[in-house]
Parts: structure tokens; sequence; C-alpha cells
């Protein structure tokens, strides 16, 4: 192994570290809070968690073993499930950004009709949509043998049993399954977020007049307060205009590199290096560890669950007497009340 495969060794790790604990986290906030599992885009977010610490646990670890043995990690039947998931996986992961987008359009472009537009059974109707259409991409796969070990990708993945380049029939369900799955969950990302940002600078437009309107009218203001005022302004244009390019961005750079690469490799005349190969699906694995700061550890809702819940451990840890005879009254009080009734 050079020194090119260990960095990518290293990164994985330290990928697949952040990832766990991120999600982890994230499951931890709707396990713990009862708010956050009413809501709508917590389903999406539940499924788009636990799909991407599946990703972690079983897909990074295989990967990580491909890369530092340079053979196949594991006999033919475990590969072959390392790769039906892969495809599953990675397939689900897309389509549930592409719900939280659109979930976030709805909120924002049709407030007042959120509650009827996006119901909790609409939610659970998307997340089967996006269960049962990367299922059918995963069985085609295995129905047909185009699960298997890639030396290019140092993993467990779509690969043709009849080389490389694959024949007419893989070309065709690779070109759909990439179609129907990255650029059909960047279409509806673009669509969605950019709408949103139209919305969010027509409010801001709005805020900027009347704040103008009432800064003209106090003529004694302060000259400074004027300027904090504008900065703000400036500010709130730069946080909505930031906030959609991590979506979009995040999508693009970390899916975009290798769906480009499999889409090059089916050519006859293209030959994927390894080490870029390994790049690209690093990248890919490194959506697994952006997910739950882009869509939910970052939000004030996840924050102050968070928070509660280190408070509570370190209240016990400091005060462990404390709780341990809190529980010891609460006991006695039971005893006495039965003993009394």
């Amino acid at each position: 192994m050079d020194f090119a495969e260990s960095l990518l060794a290293l990164v994985i790790v330290a990928v697949a570290a952040v990832s766990l604990l991120s999600n982890s986290l994230v499951l931890l906030c709707l396990v713990r809070s009862s708010e956050i599992r009413r809501q709508v885009p917590g389903v999406f977010t539940m499924n788009l968690s636990c799909c991407n610490i599946l990703i972690t646990v079983l897909n990074m670890p295989a990967t990580l073993v491909g890369v530092v043995r340079k053979q196949q990690p594991f006999g033919d039947c475990v590969c072959h499930a390392v790769s039906f998931l892969e495809t599953f996986l990675t397939a689900n992961t897309m389509l549930s950004m592409a719900a939280l987008s659109i979930d976030r359009w709805v909120a924002v472009v049709f407030p007042l009709s959120y509650s009827s537009k996006m119901r909790y059974r609409d939610a659970l109707l998307m997340v089967c949509y996006s269960w049962l259409h990367s299922f059918t991409f995963s069985l085609t796969a295995l129905l047909f043998s185009w699960l298997h070990y890639s030396d290019v990708y140092a993993s467990c993945t779509l690969q043709p049993s009849g080389g490389v380049h694959g024949g007419l029939r893989f070309t065709v369900f690779t070109v759909v399954f990439h179609a129907t799955s990255f650029v059909l969950s960047l279409l509806i990302l673009c669509f969605t977020y950019l709408k949103v940002l139209k919305v969010a600078r027509f409010h801001c437009k709005r805020i900027d007049i009347i704040t103008m309107q009432t800064l003209f009218l106090l003529v004694d203001i302060h000259p400074s307060v004027k300027q904090k005022c504008l900065a703000e302004q400036k500010r709130r244009k730069q946080r909505a205009t930031k906030k959609i390019s991590i979506f979009i961005g995040s999508f693009i750079i970390c899916f975009g590199p290798y769906v480009l690469t499999r889409l090059a490799e089916l050519l006859p005349s293209v030959d994927v290096n390894r080490h870029w190969g390994i790049v690209s699906k690093c990248l890919s694995y490194s959506k697994a560890a952006s997910d739950p700061f882009a869509y939910s550890l970052l939000r004030q809702q996840y924050k102050k669950v968070l928070v509660s819940v280190v408070n509570r451990l370190l209240r016990r840890d400091l005060y462990p007497s404390s709780a341990h005879s809190s529980s010891l009254d609460t006991d006695n009080h039971d005893c006495l009340h039965r003993i009394s009734s």
C-alpha cells in the first residue's frame, strides 16, 4: 500500500468516525424529543440517518479493507450482500435529500396550507417510494449478477460480470439508475431550493424597505445604529444564499464525481485510475458525515435537545448521591402510599 492509499485509508476512517457519531446524535435527538418525531421532516431525517449509519457500519469498513489488502475483502456471498446494500442505501439517501427539499419548499412557499399539503401520511408515502425505488434497482442488479468487487473503487459495488465496461444491458441499467437517482434528486434540489431562495429574498426585500422607511423617519438616530441595521440586512441575505449553496453544492461535490466516473467508465476507451476511483468513493462517503450537520444538528431545535441531554448527564455525574436519594425518596413515597391505602 503506497502513501496515497494510506492517506485514503485514514480519510475513510475519519469519515466513518464523524459519520457514526453525528448520525447517532441525530437519532438520539429523535428518540429524546417527541416534538421532533411528530414533525414531518423528522420522518425524512430518521430515514436519512439510518441509511447513513448502515453505510458507515457496512460499506465503509469493506472499502477500507479493500484499500488495505488490495483484494476482495470478503467471500462472494458477503460481497454481493454489501454491493446490494450500497446500491440500495445510496439511492435511498439521495431520494431522502430530495424529499427534505420538497418539505422545505412547501413550508416556505405555502406556509398557510403546509399542514394540509405535507401530512405525516404523505411523508411516509414518500419514504416508501424511496425504499421501493432503491430496492427495485438493487434487486435487478442482483438478479443479473451485477454485484461484484471492483478493484478500481476497492469496494463491493455495481460491476458487470463480463468485464469492466459490461454489455448493453448493464450500460442501460447504469444510465437509468443514475438518471432516476442522482439526476432526478439534483433537479428536485435545484428547483425547490431556488424557489425557497426566491421567497426568502422577497421577504428580505420587504423587511429592508420597512427598515429603511423607519430609519428615515428616525432622523435623530445615531449613524452607527443605521450602519448596524444595514449590515444585518446584508448578513440576512448572505445567510439564506449560503444555506442553499451548502445544500445543493455538497450534493454535487460529494456524489457528482462518483456518478460521472461510473458513467464515464461505460465507454470502451475509458480506464479509470484506481486512486481516482477510491477518491470519488470517499467523496460519496463524506456525504454521510456532512448530512447531520446540514440538515439537523445545526438547527436550534436539535441543539436544545443535545444541551438538555448533556446537562442531564453532567448532573448525574456531579450529584450521583442526590439522584440516588431522590429515587429512594420516590420509592419510599410509593411504599407509604400503598400502606396508607
